[in-house]
């Protein structure tokens, strides 16, 4: 973890990979207008963080060591509702974009674009704008509301995903294994699929798992 105080745009990083992290930091640091007052790969530390600089703006990776991105992003807005957040992923999906936004994201660049659209992001997000890439609203725009999936069969995909049978995802769950038939039975339509390989895949594709 690094620290330090100025009075130009403040902003948080937070990054799970130390040397991704450094390259940010660094990027940030060469601009005249904006610096890098802390970072981690934690979650958790990012919340004692943002308390302790109240940063300008966060830079914000979706996986993390422990507690993710989104939940993150929550939590600090919870408390502050004024934070400000970019998220840099590598995370592409329909479903990931969304729950970023949703969770009070203004920006969404993905990890491998052009540093200066993320230096671009970080401004405009500082100025009270919302900022998304081409990419990132085509992807948007592809997603159907119908097709979202409610908590309870998320968790079903996510044993799904973990190669658990419907035993082990009923018992896992505290249901009944033919209430787990029924989920997935829902999970296949939504996903438009027709057998459990396909609606990993699928989910996987979209950000609704992560494997």
């Amino acid at each position: 973890m690094r620290v330090k105080e100025t009075a130009k745009i403040k902003v948080l990083v937070v990054d799970d990979h130390p040397v991704v992290r450094v390259g940010i930091s660094t990027i940030i640091d060469t601009q005249p207008d904006m610096t890098v007052v802390a970072d981690t790969g934690s979650g958790e530390e990012a919340i004692a963080l943002f308390r302790e600089h109240q940063p300008d703006l966060t830079v914000m990776d979706l996986r993390l060591e422990s507690m993710g991105g989104v939940a993150c992003i929550r939590k600090i807005r919870d408390e502050f509702p004024e934070a400000r957040f970019v998220v840099l992923t590598t995370y592409r999906g329909d479903e990931d974009i969304h729950q970023a936004l949703e969770a009070g994201a203004s920006s969404y660049v993905i990890k491998g674009m052009p540093r200066q659209l993320l230096l671009d992001a970080l401004r405009r997000v500082h100025r009270g704008e919302r900022f998304l890439p081409p990419p990132v609203t085509d992807a948007l725009a592809s997603r159907n509301p119908d097709t979202a999936l409610t908590a309870r069969e998320r968790e079903v995909l996510a044993l799904l995903a973990r190669g658990k049978c419907n035993k082990e995802i009923a018992a896992a769950l505290g249901i009944a294994e033919i209430t787990v038939r029924c989920h997935l039975s829902e999970i296949f339509q939504r996903l438009n699929v027709t057998d459990r390989t396909q609606a990993v895949i699928a989910a996987a594709q979209r950000g609704l798992v992560h494997l």
